[in-house]
């Protein structure tokens, strides 16, 4: 079968393609061709040797896809050739808290991941696709979608009539729109582009604001969302936005902490989180349970994935240089079966 390799860690010229003998499922585990995969800012960081501490030469990366089971082990129960599925991020979180030792259970890091024809998973790593959605759809759940959906819905308790605040248009972004959109919420998002906020509000977004041109976009936000702030901040560019985000929040504000878009480390004064009595939780995609769940809240709500661009498998190095650019709106996918 034919899989990439990060056979150097110095971006997407450190991709091979490859072949392999392919995988052969033992009792508890499920082997799924590959239809189509989708990327994340994790995938390119991955790729760039800044994620593992000692990364693997070798290493099949990409955490998020979907495609056809094509064999089961003796062992497997809940899962049957032919069922439609996605690839969970953490192969070993299937429900409760997030526990250390599950780190070494993610795809596309620790363990080789779904850039590849076939791929082999436990059966508890599998979750079957929303009704009626394409592989292409489908892959763009597992880690996106889910962070989204843990920051707002799990973690955030999301209520009607609250107000989200969401950075930029990327794939959690935008996906935290249409989550909070179809809650009732009011969304205002950030971007640093007149074009994509106005694609936004088609989307349903109340409000907009450029970043470049309104530096102080969290006071801004704020003044939008009117009384003292936003209820809800989903954080995704972490050291260099983080203090704007806190601006943003009304008194007892949530702040889901998930990325690292600008900046993993930086000096931020945190007595504005005291003042404002704000809570912040740190977001890691999410448990099977809760991609099971997020599964049939989408098929209720209709809600379908904004897809930027698909790329054949044969161009997955222009894939990664593409998102490393950051002009897509949505989430970027690779199609790996023909």
């Amino acid at each position: 079968m034919k899989a990439y390799e990060i056979q150097a860690y110095s971006g997407s010229d450190g991709l091979r393609l490859v072949d392999r003998p392919p995988p052969e499922p033992a009792d508890h585990e499920v082997l799924v061709r590959i239809e189509a995969a989708s990327l994340n800012y994790r995938d390119l960081i991955v790729l760039r040797g800044q994620y593992d501490r000692n990364p693997v030469p070798g290493r099949v990366p990409l955490s998020d896809g979907s495609g056809e089971v094509t064999a089961v082990g003796s062992a497997v129960t809940g899962i049957k050739v032919g069922d439609r599925v996605a690839g969970c991020f953490f192969q070993g979180w299937s429900h409760g808290q997030f526990k250390a030792p599950m780190h070494r259970t993610a795809l596309g890091g620790p363990i080789d991941g779904v850039l590849a024809e076939f791929v082999k998973f436990r059966e508890e790593g599998l979750v079957r696709l929303p009704r009626d959605y394409s592989f292409e759809e489908g892959a763009t759940l597992p880690c996106a979608a889910l962070t989204a959906w843990q920051s707002l819905i799990v973690r955030g308790c999301l209520i009607p009539g609250e107000t989200v605040l969401l950075l930029g248009t990327g794939g959690v972004s935008i996906f935290g729109l249409q989550i909070a959109k179809s809650a009732g919420a009011k969304v205002i998002i950030t971007s640093s582009s007149d074009e994509k906020l106005d694609r936004a509000r088609k989307l349903g977004a109340d409000a907009g604001i450029n970043y470049r041109t309104t530096p102080d976009w969290g006071k801004a936000a704020a003044t939008l969302a009117g009384d003292e702030g936003v209820d809800h901040v989903i954080e995704v560019g972490g050291a260099g936005t983080f203090l704007q985000s806190v601006r943003a929040c009304r008194s007892g504000g949530k702040i889901g902490l998930i990325g690292i878009l600008a900046g993993r480390v930086g000096e931020t004064p945190i007595f504005p989180i005291v003042s404002k009595s704000a809570t912040v939780f740190g977001i890691y995609v999410g448990s099977r349970e809760m991609f099971e769940s997020m599964n049939r809240a989408f098929e209720v709500a209709k809600l379908r994935p904004v897809i930027d661009k698909v790329f054949p498998f044969e161009s997955t190095p222009a894939a990664f240089d593409y998102m490393a650019a950051g002009s897509h709106f949505g989430k970027i996918v690779i199609r790996v079966g023909e």
